[in-house]
């Protein structure tokens, strides 16, 4: 059996967190391994990266998700109880919700009810001085997020839970006040969500047909017992916060625009070089960094020996940029994806494997619907300037975004 390489430090979590997206990448290039052992949070930990760790990690007869996710994330990202931590029957009644609510028809209305925001936001943008896209992005979403899942958000709301979600967003990997923060902005909506979840159930607050909020609500699991009202708040949380989180994307793709101008004629009028470069977009910039999985019961790969119960960590990032995968995988080239059938295993930014029976993001298909029409409309419906500005990632920083969130200026419609 072969020793897996090792990490040096005796616990490697704020290594982790100060070295944020690259901190499994660099540690393979050094020790000249997609697999080595540390300890994360003083718990023995195996990290991964490249196609085949994302074949195995998603692999349920050899991994499961409860306790796997710190509690710290699950305190402020996640939730307790929802989803992600979730295996075998329990996980595919509670993932079957989701996918019941991604049809394509409802992904459609979602982009409608997005280009028609945009359009609003884009008209008052004009005159308006500096525009932090960033910021916009976030409350524009949240509005139509809401709408489309059947939560009744005041416009005098809009900004505050903007600034909730983006707090458990940004709050697993931080400490100090910003990741307090992240926690009790959790606590205040799941609050508001199970209040809404049981006005909806008796009655008081009656839900749209076929909305998240109605799914949610009605849902009966294996027994026939309803959800919890926390449980289906947390839920409900999980349909509205990733596609607020959409914002990062977005703003990312504008950034490219930016740094690569030649793509805004190519995307146009060419809807299959707007789907290379979504793509290349998902695959060059820092997204969500990890998923974590323990190991079900023991077994060996590729010579090396996975003890049952040990956390293992799945670089998607790193995954993301293996050379292996994506020749020159730090330069912009959405050619790349021309005529290239990507399998489940390698493009892994939301997760990998299949979307129903695993734990790949059941809105994956939302957020690469959205960045088509956020990238449309950036280069067909407005124009506007990009002053001298800080638009560097700090990668060390997770989530890593332009330190002003994309200033735009001088904003106008065309047509």
């Amino acid at each position: 059996m072969a020793t897996m390489p090792a990490d040096r430090s005796p616990d490697s979590t704020l290594a982790l967190l100060r070295a944020g997206y690259r901190f499994i990448g660099e540690r393979c290039e050094r020790y000249g391994s997609d697999v080595f052992t540390t300890r994360i949070l003083l718990a023995p930990t195996i990290c991964l990266r490249g196609r085949p760790a994302a074949e195995l990690f998603y692999d349920t007869d050899r991994f499961q998700r409860a306790t796997a996710m710190p509690l710290r994330v699950q305190r402020t990202l996640t939730g307790r109880g929802g989803v992600q931590g979730l295996d075998g029957p329990e996980h595919s009644d509670r993932k079957a919700i989701f996918m019941s609510i991604m049809t394509p028809a409802a992904i459609q209305r979602l982009g409608h009810l997005f280009d028609d925001e945009w359009r609003t936001r884009v008209a008052a943008w004009e005159g308006a001085g500096p525009v932090s896209l960033y910021d916009e992005l976030g409350r524009m979403l949240t509005r139509v997020v809401c709408a489309w899942a059947g939560v009744p958000l005041p416009a005098s709301q809009v900004e505050r839970r903007t600034v909730e979600l983006h707090a458990m967003i940004e709050a697993p990997a931080v400490l100090g006040p910003r990741h307090w923060r992240g926690r009790v902005a959790r606590y205040r909506t799941e609050r508001w969500l199970a209040d809404l979840i049981e006005r909806t159930r008796v009655g008081f607050a009656p839900a749209p047909a076929g909305s998240a909020l109605a799914v949610i609500a009605e849902h009966r699991d294996g027994r026939g017992n309803l959800l919890p009202r926390r449980i289906a708040a947390v839920e409900l949380l999980n349909v509205l916060r990733p596609v607020v989180a959409v914002d990062q994307y977005l703003t990312f793709a504008a950034l490219a625009l930016h740094d690569h101008p030649a793509w805004r004629e190519r995307v146009r009028d060419d809807d299959e070089a707007t789907e290379q470069f979504v793509q290349e977009v998902r695959r060059y910039y820092p997204f969500f960094p990890i998923a974590a999985a323990r190991v079900r019961r023991s077994f060996d790969w590729q010579g090396y020996h996975f003890p049952r119960g040990r956390r293992v960590l799945l670089d998607l990032y790193g995954t993301n940029h293996h050379p292996t995968l994506w020749p020159q995988p730090e330069l912009f080239r959405p050619e790349r994806f021309a005529g290239r059938r990507v399998d489940p295993f390698e493009l892994i930014p939301q997760g990998g494997g299949d979307h129903w029976a695993g734990h790949r993001c059941a809105g994956e298909w939302i957020t690469i619907d959205l960045m088509k029409r956020a990238v449309t409309n950036l280069a067909t419906t407005m124009r506007y300037e990009v002053p001298v500005q800080n638009l560097a990632l700090d990668l060390h920083r997770m989530p890593a975004l332009p330190p002003l969130g994309l200033t735009l200026t001088n904003v106008r419609r065309v047509g």
